[in-house]
Parts: C-alpha cells; sequence; structure tokens
C-alpha cells in the first residue's frame, strides 16, 4: 500500500469515528488536520493527544483520551502496513 492508499483508508476510518456524536460527516477538517499529524507521529500517545487537541479545539468539547487513543492505534496499524512495518 502507497502513502496516497494509506491516506484514503485513514480518511475512511476517521469519517466512520463520530467521539462527539455529532454524525459522521461533521468532521471533514479535523480529519484532514488527523491525517497530516498521522504523517508525523508514530507514538500512539502522541497522536492520541493531538487528535484531542484537533477536535477538542473545533467543537470546545472534552473528548475522552481513551477514545482518541483507541482510534490513534488504528491509523497507526494503517500506517505501518503501509510502510511493511508490520
Amino acid at each position: 500500500m502507497d502513502a496516497v492508499e494509506m491516506n484514503k483508508r485513514a480518511v475512511r476510518l476517521l469519517e466512520k469515528w463520530d467521539p462527539l456524536e455529532k454524525g459522521t460527516k461533521a468532521y471533514e477538517l479535523e480529519i484532514l488536520e488527523v491525517v497530516k499529524e498521522l504523517q508525523q507521529l508514530d507514538d500512539p500517545v502522541d497522536l492520541a493527544k493531538k487528535i484531542r487537541e484537533i477536535y477538542e479545539g473545533s467543537y470546545k468539547i472534552w473528548v475522552p483520551i481513551e477514545k482518541c487513543v483507541h482510534i490513534a492505534y488504528k491509523l497507526l496499524a494503517l500506517k505501518f502496513e503501509a510502510k511493511n512495518i508490520v
């Protein structure tokens, strides 16, 4: 899997994730920011903190870190698969 395919899969995964129960189409800008951060980060905790920061910054609603860690692991699994690390 190349980087373009990985990004598409990450977007689809994030589109299904609805941490604030706003509807799956409510997070277009946040998804783009998370995918950008995914390119830079390899640690699940760091990515989870960034995800929480992005979503909380947009909606001013607290997001449990556990939700963010869960999606961070899924996103990093995609990334590592794309890089043939897994």
